[in-house]
């Protein structure tokens, strides 16, 4: 007999407006950066844009989180309040923050507070804490067990939020000075150089280096909780959140489809652990760097960390064949110039841009008004499309 508990939100990263395509029919929330984010890579909305995304948002029924969770210095404190403020007329679900100062700004604006996981709340009495400042959720330290995620539901009334997938850190709650003291990029400040996915060397004072034989000792393999999907919604956790606003669409459309099956399979009742891992098994087709359960159920060891490779591991890599050079929206064809690679009838692509994400068969095309079954590498052609793209959309195929 499933138990009546709550269904927990499955909460989505998002870099642009096509990751938000790319997940809406599976999200009932995402979280994006804007400027002060742990994620100053990943492009992010732009501030001017912010309201149109959120009504966007909205309009698919899926709520929006705004991440201001960066280390906050005196020169940004009035770029928060101006990102906060433009959040506040946005009309945003709620703000992930953990700064004093961007908790302050953010109540006196009256926005919804979920304290960030850079804050590394470990236990029931810190969560009480941000409660009293007045947070509605806090997103978990990383490094907490299922077993202590329980006990600290069962002390307090805050929701509670916790990743379920992706990229896991080395320092504790990504809270790393490595990144800083070698290549000058904070990580804390959303410009990690991830020195620890790098093969390092020892070096004595001869100049004689000793390899690490292309092993990569702190290289963390990516967390996936797909099969143990039960006892977490079982542990009382509010969100499942998805890591990856630096991923792309493809990474984000999978991964999100695969946990909105999990989690509405427990409450239907038809979840298996056979299920599970064919689920595991279609997620291993995007990047990933090799998966594991994190702290969930105690200390990672050696097990959490991908020896072997620092980047890709999954078989499917992501190639580009062309971009889009003009679209005619009456008859829904695109022209496409094949830059980089060949393209055949039959073929399953992907379309991609700031604002596009879908993808199809290749079911015709043409060349100079010819019907033709392939075209090759640096000739334009026309091909029927399901959906609108814009000029510069870039198409890729996966193999």
């Amino acid at each position: 007999m499933i138990k009546k508990i709550k269904k927990p939100e499955l909460k989505c990263p998002v870099k642009n407006w096509a990751s938000l395509e790319a997940c809406k029919d599976y999200a009932d929330a995402i979280y994006f950066g804007c400027g002060l984010s742990l994620r100053s890579r990943a492009h992010g909305i732009k501030l001017v844009e912010l309201d149109k995304f959120v009504n966007k948002a909205h309009s698919y029924n899926i709520k929006a989180y705004l991440t201001v969770n960066s280390a906050i210095y005196n020169k940004d404190l009035e770029k928060a309040k101006k990102v906060l403020k433009k959040a506040k007329d946005s009309e945003i679900d709620g703000v992930i923050v953990w700064d004093p100062a961007t908790i302050m700004i953010a109540k006196e604006f009256g926005l919804n507070i979920i304290i960030s996981t850079q804050a590394n709340v470990s236990n029931y009495e810190s969560a009480k804490f941000y409660q009293k400042l007045g947070a509605k959720r806090i997103v978990l330290a990383r490094e907490m067990t299922l077993k202590q995620i329980k006990e600290l539901k069962q002390k307090t009334k805050i929701e509670v939020e916790s990743f379920v997938h992706g990229a896991m850190c080395m320092a504790i709650s990504g809270r790393c000075l490595l990144s800083s003291y070698l290549f000058g990029k904070s990580a804390n400040c959303g410009s990690c150089a991830q020195p620890c996915r790098k093969e390092w060397f020892l070096t004595d004072e001869a100049g004689n280096k000793i390899s690490t034989e292309g092993q990569f000792f702190m290289n963390a393999k990516d967390l996936c909780m797909i099969e143990y999907i039960p006892e977490m919604i079982e542990s009382g956790i509010d969100s499942f959140k998805i890591e990856g606003r630096k991923r792309d669409p493809k990474y984000i459309q999978i991964v999100s489809k695969y946990y909105r099956l999990a989690i509405d399979s427990y409450f239907d009742g038809t979840y298996t652990k056979a299920k599970a891992k064919e689920w595991k098994e279609e997620m291993n087709k995007v990047y990933n760097r090799g998966f594991s359960t994190g702290f969930y159920f105690g200390e990672l060891g050696k097990e959490g960390i991908s020896y072997d490779k620092a980047d890709n591991v999954s078989g499917i890599k992501k190639y580009q064949v062309g971009y889009i050079t003009h679209y005619f929206p009456k008859i829904k064809v695109a022209l496409v110039k094949l830059c980089q690679r060949s393209l055949k009838i039959g073929e399953e692509v992907a379309f991609e841009g700031e604002k596009t994400f879908f993808e199809q068969k290749i079911e015709s095309m043409e060349r100079e008004k010819e019907t033709i079954t392939k075209g090759n590498k640096g000739e334009e052609v026309g091909i029927k499309v399901n959906q609108k793209v814009r000029i510069g959309d870039n198409l890729f195929t996966f193999k």
